[in-house]
């Protein structure tokens, strides 16, 4: 009887990092711009969020007018798609982030130098 009990608080460790290791591996949705979505005046939309590796960046907007470019530090900065860049122009754009940074600009005229830009600083839980 002793043999069971002493097995059961490692079977619920075991479950624990099981259910820990899918929490990290799901993430979580973060909807750019909140309830106003990818529009103008988003930039810092950012500042004070946890964003983690796994987490996924929702871009919602009028594909037909606008689109997500994932750009360097520089591009970013310069409101400009230099050297290899990803675009997406779905108007429900889902990014899973790794980790480090990430720059998204709106390449529409000057939808960028509006405030469509984002930069996010994905960090691993502490």
């Amino acid at each position: 009887m002793a043999r069971g009990s002493a097995a059961a608080p490692g079977l619920l460790l075991a479950l624990c990092c099981a259910a820990a290791a899918i929490a990290v591996v799901h993430g979580e949705d973060w909807a750019v711009g909140d309830n106003k979505g990818w529009s103008f005046g988003v930039a810092g939309w950012e500042n004070g969020k946890r964003i983690q590796p796994g987490d996924k960046l929702v871009f919602k907007y009028d594909a037909k007018i606008h689109n997500v470019v994932e750009v360097d530090r520089a591009g970013y900065g310069g409101c400009t798609v230099t050297g290899p860049s990803k675009l997406y122009n779905s108007g429900d754009d889902r990014i899973k982030l790794a980790g480090g940074e990430a720059f998204f600009i709106c390449s529409i005229r000057d939808h960028c130098t509006a405030g469509m830009k984002v930069k996010v600083a994905v960090t691993a839980n502490a």
